[in-house]
């Protein structure tokens, strides 16, 4: 049996949302659980509990733990190392924000399989949507999108702000017979998003092998393999040709780095989502693209996360 390794980093509230894309970025299998005591309290405060026992009250609230799952294999090390120098670096621009030392906790893959599964039900996402994990019953009705998800471990369930963001901004600009390249596909969410609103070629990547497999067997598991390709590579190595539209779900730095690679694959008209950008990122991430003949079209968010739609300046 597989063993994994539980990295848990507590920090304070302003740190939250950084850390956790810093531990999902550094591999995280399934991404990342957040153990906010704030939102804890006040969903113990404001919930029924006539069918379960009541959450226990949170003593102290200025403290949130982040944990991820990491297999112990050749890669476990250069993981390490990447999440020490990167929480590091951000220290360093904006102060100390880690209470403690990391911690670290040896887990079998059942045992890993069984606390994860708490952080994931059914959720909808924008107006049609629905992120349905595979153990958990769900009675559509006629308008619904219904993606099954059995993620294993790859990062992707659907409930991260910066996946809705995603799924929310394919609603509006997935067409019947798009091509749609999916950079960076995790557990193949959006890739199977895009073929369940009408896409009819998507090409899938990811720089993960293990994602890779568990979007396979997501795809082919809800049938949509004869129009999901899904391949190992970097960024939009692996892709052929151009797409109507182009979406990815990764930290700011990568979006940088792709977006020089993103006017050549787009066809006229085509649009780029980006999503994993921390709002004091998007400056960054505007004036990048700027400068490869790329125009914000339309910016969402959700909490500190935001979301750019981008298309192609006319020559």
């Amino acid at each position: 049996m597989e063993q994994w390794l539980e990295v848990s980093v507590k920090v304070k509230h302003e740190a939250e949302e950084v850390t956790a894309e810093i531990l999902r970025e550094a591999g995280a299998r399934n991404g990342v659980a957040i153990e906010d005591p704030v939102l804890n309290e006040t969903v113990r405060k404001s919930l029924p509990f006539e069918l379960c026992d009541p959450l226990p009250e949170q003593t102290d609230l200025s403290i949130v733990t982040i944990t991820a799952y990491y297999p112990e294999d050749e890669e476990l090390e250069v993981r390490l190392r990447r999440i020490e120098a990167e929480l590091t670096a951000v220290e360093k621009r904006v102060g100390s924000f880690r209470i403690g030392p990391t911690l670290f906790r040896k887990v079998s893959e059942t045992d890993w399989s069984d606390e994860w599964k708490q952080y994931f039900h059914v959720t909808r996402v924008g107006k049609h949507i629905v992120v349905k994990p595979s153990w958990e019953n769900y009675e559509p009705n006629s308008e619904d999108v219904v993606l099954e998800l059995d993620p294993g471990m790859a990062f992707g369930t659907g409930t991260h702000p910066t996946t809705c963001l995603v799924l929310e901004a394919m609603e509006k600009i997935i067409r019947p017979d798009s091509t749609v390249f999916d950079v960076g596909t995790g557990s193949g969410i959006l890739a199977m998003t895009a073929a369940k609103l009408g896409a009819k070629d998507i090409k899938a990547v990811d720089i993960d092998g293990v994602a890779v497999r568990a979007a396979r067997e997501n795809i082919a598991r809800a049938g949509l393999a004869d129009r999901i390709e899904v391949k190992q590579g970097d960024l939009l190595h692996g892709t052929e040709g151009k797409a109507d539209v182009i979406v990815a779900n990764i930290l700011a730095d990568i979006i940088i780095l792709l977006l020089p690679d993103i006017p050549g694959k787009l066809k006229e008209g085509g649009l780029f989502f980006a999503s994993g950008i921390i709002e004091n990122y998007q400056k960054d991430v505007t004036e990048a693209a700027a400068k490869v003949g790329l125009r914000v079209k339309e910016v969402t968010c959700i909490k500190d996360w935001v979301g750019l739609l981008m298309e192609k300046v006319s020559a």
